[in-house]
């Protein structure tokens, strides 16, 4: 029930049923459910989400010590509620067939054609419910020779060509492809599916009917590659990896300090010659290598070296503060404890809290099933929503769930009695 004077979330009206797993299923439906959409996420029983066992890292308890629920679940799975059915038994996908026809949006991960066999596969679903969205993820589509084989993000990254430019040039020390610090195209692969989901929904404001949404991480990470594919598939030039300098612009990468390094990216010609200025150097930006950008990508062996030379003349934090005020992008290049740390992340609260709901014997959750609360852990702490919306922000309103945390609850809700919830329940369907 939404409180007195408590904006609702601009989803609110929605039901999202979550066959997803793993992460970019539920990175998709944790942004759903961020903006107000009620997100039943239906697990295996007793494994779960195959990211509650990745780890380490593992949820703390009160006393600091490990337990078994790996921190990775939490990073994508908050404002979430929590059912357990088995969808191989024939009752088990007769709830699920009830729920999608109470759903808006149905979000899945599978193989293709793996839901076909229990008779939740789009065609199916669309039978009983027309105006039901049904979006598929899988590695490589519904289409394509590729088709039926399993996608993982590092593969993606590998076969998009990714990691060809990713990394430092061969010859340099540490040289070699390498992969981005997370699974990039899990998480824009969810936010992609976000965007045609919420596409769907204003199409069928028109038609008055759902529609199938075939996202591919592979189509993502060709996407993704953003100004480098447009360079090839313009100029048929490949790009080579470069470490942390760019392509197109320069000075734009990192550059030695008197006490580590910074990060310099200058976009332009005035921003450069702002940076010469403040350094010392004005004379760099009238020298005819160096007045334009491209004439600094040409001659990019020539002034990295000079400016090296310079950098090393301050602390990180003297150039930051030289430069902050003359509108010189510059920064450090921070640890993850450094970057949460930070007088900005702080106050923009990118640290949220939530406390973790007590499941006992008279709960929802099964007691076989241990929960973070059981174990002692108090809270989780989530990366908050980037989205800031000023008429519909985004609620905290459930914590990351323990495994089955909602199972009754949600069978209550498809009108389900006690009785007939514990038969399921004795039968391990839920």
């Amino acid at each position: 029930m939404t409180l007195p004077n408590t904006p609702q979330g601009a989803l609110s009206h929605l039901k999202v049923l979550d066959l997803s797993r793993v992460l970019a299923g539920p990175w998709c439906t944790q942004m759903l459910a961020d903006l107000g959409a009620d997100v039943v996420k239906v697990e295996r029983p007793v494994a779960g989400d195959d990211t509650r066992h990745w780890g380490p890292p593992f949820m703390p308890d009160t006393e600091g010590q490990p337990t078994a629920d790996a921190t990775y679940f939490t990073a994508c799975n908050r404002n979430k509620r929590s059912i357990t059915i088995d969808m191989a038994h024939p009752d088990g996908q007769t709830l699920i067939r009830q729920m999608a026809l109470q759903s808006d949006i149905l979000v899945e991960n599978f193989k293709v054609g793996g839901l076909a066999h229990y008779g939740l596969d789009y065609a199916s679903l669309k039978a009983l419910n027309p105006r039901l969205i049904y979006c598929s993820i899988t590695g490589f589509g519904q289409t394509g020779p590729y088709a039926e084989r399993a996608g993982y993000d590092l593969m993606i990254q590998a076969m998009s060509g990714m990691m060809s430019i990713t990394g430092r040039a061969d010859g340099e020390p540490g040289g070699g492809p390498q992969r981005a610090g997370v699974a990039i195209t899990d998480v824009f692969t969810g936010i992609y599916a976000t965007s045609a989901i919420l596409a769907a929904i204003e199409m069928r404001h028109r038609t008055g009917e759902g529609q199938h949404i075939d996202m591919a991480l592979l189509d993502v990470g060709m996407a993704i590659l953003a100004n480098q594919a447009a360079g090839f598939i313009n100029t048929g030039a490949e790009p080579q990896r470069m470490g942390n300098a760019h392509p197109s612009l320069v000075p734009y990468q990192d550059f030695p300090t008197a006490d580590g390094a910074m990060l310099l990216a200058i976009g332009n010609d005035g921003q450069f010659a702002r940076f010469c200025a403040a350094a010392g150097r004005p004379e760099w930006a009238q020298d005819a290598r160096f007045t334009t950008n491209t004439r600094r990508v040409e001659n990019r062996s020539t002034l990295i070296p000079l400016m090296m030379e310079v950098t090393r003349t301050r602390t990180t934090a003297e150039w930051i503060a030289l430069l902050e005020d003359k509108a010189v992008p510059c920064g450090p290049i921070n640890t993850l404890a450094s970057a949460f740390a930070d007088p900005q992340v702080q106050a923009r609260g990118l640290v949220q809290k939530q406390v973790v709901a007590q499941v006992n014997s008279a709960g929802n959750a099964p007691e076989s099933i241990a929960t973070s609360a059981a174990k002692g852990a108090a809270e989780i702490r989530t990366v908050a929503s980037p989205m800031r919306l000023s008429a519909a922000p985004v609620q905290l309103r459930y914590a990351p769930p323990a495994l089955g945390e909602h199972t009754t609850e949600v069978l209550r809700e498809l009108g389900l009695d006690a009785a007939r919830i514990q038969t399921l329940q004795q039968q391990g369907i839920v």
